[in-house]
C-alpha cells in the first residue's frame, strides 16, 4: 500500500529546516563521518541550485515570449489600424504601464475588435470586386469566371472601398447603357425580321444563344462582340430589306407596265395589292410583317414571267382590234387601205421582238388620231362642197 506525503515520518509539515534537521539526527544514528556529511550537504546544495537555476531559467523564457507577445500584439494593432485606414481606435488603452500581462489583456479586446471589424471589411471588399469581376465578365464576354477575387489586405480602408463602389457604379452605368443598345438592336432585329419574313429566333440566337430570353433581361450578352455582331446583323437586314423593297418596286411597275400594255381589269389588278402597295414607299416607310417576303417577291415575279409570256399574244389582239378601229375610221371617210398588209405587218413587228409593244401601241394610237382628224377634215369639205352646189 503507497505511503502519503502526510504518513511518511520523514516529511509531514516539513520545511527545508525541520528536514536538514532530521537528516542530522539519522546521519548520528548511522554513524556518518563528517567528511561523508560535508560531501551530502554539498550536493544537496548544488542540487537546489539546480533546481533554482532551471527555475530562473524557465521565468526568463517565459517573459521574453510575454515581451514578444506583446510586441506582436502592438505591430499586429498598428498593421490593422494601418489596414483599416483608422489612425486611432477608441478600444485601445491610453496607458501602457503595467505588468507584462496586464498590458496584454489590455490590448487584447481591442484586437479582438479589430479583426472582427477587419472580417467584415474583407468580406465588403470581396463582394463588391465580385460584382465588379460579374460586370467586367460581362464586357469582355468571358461568363464562366469561377475564382474569388483577391482582396488586398493591405489596404482596407474606406477610402479604397468607396473607390471600388464608384468603379462599380461606373460599370453598372455602362452595362445598363450596353443592355439598352442590346434591347434596341434586338428590337430592331425583330421589326426587320417581320417584314422580311425571316425566322426572328434562329436569326437572334445566330448572335448569342442569351437573346432569346425574354423573361431574364439581365441574362443577356452585353460584350463587345456581341454588341457587333448585333451591329452587322441589323446593317445585313436594313441591306436585305433595301434591295428587297427595291426588287418589289420593280415588279410592281413592270406589272403595271403589262397590265396597262394588255388593259388587264381592276379586279385582277387588285389581287396583287399587297404586292404594289408599297410602289412609291421608302424603306422606313414598309412596316408591315410580311411585306417584303421572300414569298411575296417569287409570286410577283411569276405574275410578271406569265404575263410577260401572255404579252405577245395579248398585243396582237390589242394591236388587231386597233387596227379594226382604224380601218372602220377609214371606211368611214371613203379612204382605202390594205388591211391585210397591215395586219401582217403588225404580226411581224410582235413576233420579231425588234419593237416595244408600248411604242408600237402608241404609234397606233398615234395613227388612229391623224385617221380620226383626216376623216373630220374630208366629211368638212363634203360638206362645203354640198352646199356649193346647192
Amino acid at each position: 500500500m503507497a505511503i502519503t506525503d502526510a504518513q511518511n515520518p520523514l516529511l509531514g509539515e516539513a520545511t527545508c529546516g525541520t528536514l536538514l534537521q532530521k537528516l542530522q539526527e539519522i546521519w548520528d544514528e548511522v554513524g556518518e563521518s563528517d567528511d561523508d556529511r560535508d560531501k551530502m550537504l554539498i550536493q544537496i546544495e548544488q542540487e537546489c541550485l539546480d533546481v533554482y537555476k532551471k527555475k530562473v531559467e524557465q521565468a526568463a523564457k517565459s517573459r521574453v515570449q510575454l515581451l514578444e507577445a506583446l510586441s506582436d500584439a502592438k505591430i499586429e494593432l498598428a498593421r490593422l489600424l494601418s489596414a483599416l485606414g483608422e489612425k486611432s481606435f477608441a478600444g485601445i488603452p491610453e496607458k501602457t504601464s503595467g505588468t507584462i500581462k496586464e498590458q496584454l489583456a489590455a490590448i487584447a479586446p481591442a484586437l479582438e475588435q479589430l479583426w472582427e471589424q477587419k472580417a467584415e471589411r474583407v468580406k465588403e471588399f470581396s463582394d463588391v470586386l465580385s460584382q465588379i469581376q460579374k460586370i467586367c465578365g460581362e464586357i469582355a464576354g468571358n461568363l464562366n469566371i469561377s475564382d474569388a477575387p483577391a482582396v488586398d489586405e493591405a489596404d482596407l480602408s474606406l477610402k479604397k472601398l468607396d473607390e471600388y463602389h464608384a468603379k462599380l457604379q461606373e460599370l453598372q452605368k455602362e452595362k445598363s447603357g450596353r443592355l439598352h443598345k442590346v434591347l434596341e438592336f434586338v428590337s430592331n432585329v425583330h421589326d426587320l425580321c417581320a417584314v422580311l419574313g425571316m425566322d426572328f429566333f434562329s436569326t437572334i440566337t445566330d448572335v448569342h444563344p442569351s437573346l432569346i430570353d425574354s423573361t431574364d433581361v439581365q441574362s443577356k450578352s452585353i460584350s463587345n462582340d456581341t454588341l457587333a455582331r448585333l451591329a452587322t446583323t441589323v446593317l445585313a437586314l436594313k441591306e436585305d430589306k433595301k434591295q428587297r423593297l427595291h426588287k418589289l418596286q420593280e415588279l410592281t411597275n413592270q406589272l403595271i407596265d403589262l397590265w396597262n400594255l394588255m388593259d388587264t381589269p381592276m379586279e385582277e389588278r387588285k389581287l396583287f395589292d399587297h404586292v404594289t402597295c408599297n410602289m412609291l414607299a421608302s424603306v422606313d416607310e414598309v412596316a408591315v410583317p410580311g411585306a417584303l417576303a421572300l414569298d411575296l417577291i417569287e409570286q410577283a415575279e411569276v405574275e410578271v414571267e406569265r404575263l410577260d409570256q401572255l404579252k405577245a399574244s395579248r398585243m396582237k389582239e390589242i394591236a388587231f382590234r386597233k387596227q379594226t378601229e382604224l380601218e372602220e375610221i377609214y371606211a368611214r371617210a371613203h379612204v382605202e387601205i390594205d388591211p391585210e398588209a397591215a395586219r401582217e405587218k403588225i404580226m411581224s413587228l410582235i413576233d420579231s421582238g425588234n419593237v416595244e409593244p408600248t411604242e408600237l401601241l402608241a404609234d397606233m394610237d398615234n395613227q388612229i388620231s391623224r385617221a380620226k382628224e383626216e376623216s373630220l377634215n374630208r366629211m368638212k369639205t363634203d360638206i362645203m362642197q354640198a352646199e356649193v352646189h346647192i
